[in-house]
């Protein structure tokens, strides 16, 4: 039985995913039904914590999630630190850069950079969500996790993969965690988007929890065929952020 704090928590984090504002799509993404969806946006309403649009009924986080986002980032913004990095790859490849975190069985999108490259990986935006696995640097936010804390995820991982992704199967999920842990970066392409794919490398905290994805996305082949190039420039990259954010490492 789902608890009424998780029901809203399921809902803010949906929120978080700009795309998904109306009623019946919060209710579909969060598996709720609609009466008790409507009945938490009401009250979260009240306390500023949701907004609703009048006009077109659609919902968006409110001020006290600003509030809150704030308070947080004057502590620690991994993204002001991997903005460089972001725009110097996306410069040096014409690609789009995407800066992830992880969200439990998901990756958050937190930041983006495009390149000028006329084809491009816009697929996500700021505040989209996926399973981790689903993606490049999505996927290595799941292979640095411990086994203990991927079997606690994957059920939910699983469902999402047989429900949304039909060119992806957990055959395939298991054969890439194992990869990516051997070669220390992660390679995925026409999983999500035929024909695209990316290359992502975890940011990782002293004690060797990734904290954050950097990921490259483009045209499958432009990726293959730079696929070195690519995995050594991101982990370079990588290990200035950890530098950076952890001075006495």
């Amino acid at each position: 039985m789902t608890s009424a704090t998780e029901k809203i928590c399921r809902i803010l984090s949906c929120l978080s995913d700009r795309r998904i504002c109306k009623l019946t799509d919060i209710a579909r993404f969060t598996d709720l039904d609609i009466s008790s969806v409507l009945r938490i946006l009401k009250d979260l309403e009240k306390l500023d914590f949701v907004e609703r649009e009048p006009q077109t009924k659609e919902y968006t986080l409110g001020r006290e999630i600003y509030a809150m986002h704030h308070a947080m980032v004057a502590r620690q913004d991994i993204r002001a630190l991997a903005r460089p990095a972001l725009v110097r790859m996306a410069r040096k490849y014409g690609d789009s850069l995407i800066l992830s975190i992880p969200s439990n069985w998901e990756s958050v999108c937190v930041d983006t950079c495009l390149g000028d490259y006329p084809i491009r990986a816009n697929y996500l935006e700021i505040g989209s969500r996926r399973p981790l696995g689903v993606g490049a640097g999505s996927l290595v936010l799941l292979a640095a996790l411990s086994d203990a804390q991927q079997q606690m995820y994957l059920p939910c991982i699983h469902e999402q993969i047989d429900k949304r992704y039909p060119m992806f199967n957990q055959s395939m999920l298991k054969t890439q965690i194992a990869l990516c842990r051997q070669q220390q970066y992660a390679v995925l392409c026409d999983v999500v988007v035929k024909q695209m794919g990316g290359i992502g490398v975890a940011i990782r905290a002293p004690d060797g929890t990734a904290i954050a994805a950097l990921s490259l996305a483009s045209l499958s082949e432009r990726i293959l065929s730079r696929q070195n190039s690519i995995a050594d420039d991101l982990m370079q990259e990588a290990r200035l952020i950890e530098k950076t954010h952890f001075p006495a490492r």
